[in-house]
């Protein structure tokens, strides 16, 4: 099997793309209560995007755990809806660039050939950098708007931005696979992650989602309309509150993660803004293919 096998793809689709980014998220091990997946589904909502590659769920998923659905249509005709991995282009002529976006499931299996279909897709579309975006749990409490992390294996980008360089060894997801294989395909890469209270892992949490589209709208220069999320963060807050309220211990357990959260963010952390203008200057110093 090989990536012609399972990607199905029109890449003349869009024609010419103003400074594409590569955005990617992946419902699973690194997007834990769906926090980043949600966060790219709500910026594109009500968006014209247009499909340029989709990846065959045969071969990737097992069935048993990630099931499909089904439905019936407006004729009462029985539909299936299989799991979903579509490359979509969204255009921001408001913005400072176009974005090539995935939105997706992580797959069970043959990681590596589905790595290759988002590294083709990035390349075909001729993205300068891959951001991709995920939420892990994390000790802090859901009456604070959570921070935002960034990593990246480049060098170069890592000084720009001041962003850590990953440390991390051990067990990994797809995400860890796609990082090091934009590494070694010279496409510079980088990792954005929000934490979601471990004590609310089963509910949602769209403040961690706002978080992230903020992130990005900063740094990509892009409107996310993250602003427009705040009717369901005060509707999960309240939910949210009235759940800790209930338990003295979880309540005691809140106070002192704030306390700790309070005094952590004290610290100095380089703003989403002067990310987002390194960013630029890191992309403006890149060499011009096409000059050669």
């Amino acid at each position: 099997m090989n990536v012609e096998d399972v990607l199905e793809a029109d890449w003349d689709a869009v024609g010419q793309l103003r400074d594409p980014v590569l955005v990617v998220a992946l419902r699973g091990y690194f997007d834990i209560a769906g926090a980043a997946t949600s966060a790219l589904e709500w910026c594109l909502d009500d968006r014209e995007v247009t499909v340029v590659a989709s990846i065959d769920p045969d071969p990737f998923f097992d069935f048993t755990s990630q099931r499909p659905e089904v439905y019936l249509d407006e004729d009462e005709q029985r539909k299936i809806i299989w799991p979903e991995n579509e490359i979509v282009v969204v255009r921001f002529p408001d913005g400072a660039r176009d974005l090539v976006v995935l939105s997706g499931i992580e797959p069970h299996f043959n990681w590596n050939i589905f790595a290759e279909c988002i590294v083709q897709g990035a390349q075909r579309l001729n993205c300068s950098i891959a951001v991709t975006i995920g939420a892990f749990d994390e000790s802090i409490p859901h009456t604070r708007t959570p921070n935002v992390f960034g990593s990246t294996s480049n060098a170069a980008l890592a000084r720009r931005m001041k962003l850590s360089l990953p440390k991390y060894e051990g067990p990994t997801g797809l995400v860890g696979v796609l990082h090091e294989r934009f590494e070694r395909e010279q496409l510079p890469s980088v990792s954005l992650r929000v934490g979601v209270p471990r004590y609310l892992l089963n509910a949602q949490h769209p403040k961690s989602s706002a978080a992230l589209l903020r992130h990005l709208e900063l740094v990509l220069g892009v409107p996310t309309r993250h602003a427009e999320l705040y009717e369901e963060i005060r509707r999960w807050s309240e939910l949210h509150d009235a759940a800790v309220e209930g338990d003295e211990q979880i309540s005691n357990y809140v106070q002192i993660l704030e306390r700790d959260f309070d005094q952590r963010s004290q610290v100095q952390l380089p703003s989403a803004e002067d990310l987002g203008a390194e960013l630029e200057q890191f992309l403006r110093e890149q060499p011009d293919e096409d000059s050669d």
